[in-house]
């Protein structure tokens, strides 16, 4: 499903205008559900962190059981070259993805020995800075290691977290707080959650229920060089009520301010707006 306008996708070796056909019905990752993928940014002419959204990629594929066939430094160099088919000035989400084939015996292992590849690029707005957003609360939680792939940006993934979505958009909310196995809070359903309180910073500690997202410690080392104490800690829901301000942190909108929980109401505060600052600073001067 494309969701920008001009799309170029890279495919069996060579750059292609368009959404262009790269999975068979018979491929692995078309049935039995290997598919991963990571995504950056284009924005201002500038790729923040392409290079270890790139290197995701990789790990990704190999916690799947996938074999990377595309090293991190060439997977650079493709995207870069594909992004030149775009205006300047263009926002453009980067998403470089790997699938599984054939199966073992069984049908069931994917097989190493041949892994699709793709890299698709699609030309879709950052939303504007006064955008917000607000939380509710969801019956779904986040897997654990033993029940599903949750060290890597697979597909398989995502339905839950779809539903997730779906059972808060029903009750009028823009995106879901989810909770772990535990009960604590992990993330949201498509982002991870900050919360600022007394000045200081936190956010819920990896614990392997969620990934711990490269824009988001992209945060934590510009506040800390910024003087702001951040903690990585458990949080609770009544944390979060507590909370002065709350925010989200992902690759799609790299900051997004949030105005409620449930019947709860914050201010779009300093922090917040000091947080997208550093990060256009930063990634201006890399």
């Amino acid at each position: 499903m494309a969701i920008g306008k001009t799309i170029r996708t890279y495919y069996d070796g060579q750059w292609h205008d368009g959404d262009a056909m790269v999975m068979r019905a018979a491929d692995h990752g078309a049935w039995l559900g290997t598919t991963v993928f990571d995504g950056a940014r284009m924005v201002n002419g500038l790729t923040p962190d392409l290079e270890p959204h790139c290197a995701r990629t990789n790990r990704s594929a190999t916690a799947l059981m996938l074999t990377p066939t595309v090293t991190t430094e060439d997977m650079v160099a493709l995207v870069q070259e594909g992004l030149k088919g775009f205006a300047p000035g263009a926002a453009v989400y980067i998403r470089p993805m790997y699938w599984g084939i054939h199966g073992d015996a069984t049908a069931i292992v994917p097989s190493g020995d041949d892994t699709g590849f793709a890299i698709s690029l699609e030309e879709v707005p950052m939303a504007p800075e006064t955008a917000s957003t607000t939380l509710g609360y969801t019956r779904f939680r986040r897997p654990v290691l033993e029940s599903a792939v949750v060290n890597a940006k697979a597909g398989c993934l995502y339905p839950n977290n779809a539903r997730m979505l779906a059972e808060v958009r029903a009750r009028g909310f823009g995106n879901a707080l989810v909770a772990d196995a535990l009960g604590n809070v992990a993330e949201t359903a498509t982002a991870n959650v900050f919360m600022v309180k007394d000045g200081e910073v936190f956010t819920p500690v990896a614990n392997g229920t969620f990934l711990a997202g490269i824009t988001r410690a992209r945060h934590m080392s510009n506040l800390r060089a910024d003087g702001v104490i951040v903690h990585e800690t458990v949080l609770s829901f009544d944390d979060f009520k507590a909370a002065d301000e709350v925010f989200l942190s992902g690759n799609m909108n790299k900051v997004t301010p949030v105005t409620g929980i449930e019947d709860d109401s914050y201010q779009v505060g300093p922090i917040t707006r000091r947080v997208r600052d550093m990060y256009w600073d930063w990634a201006a001067s890399t």
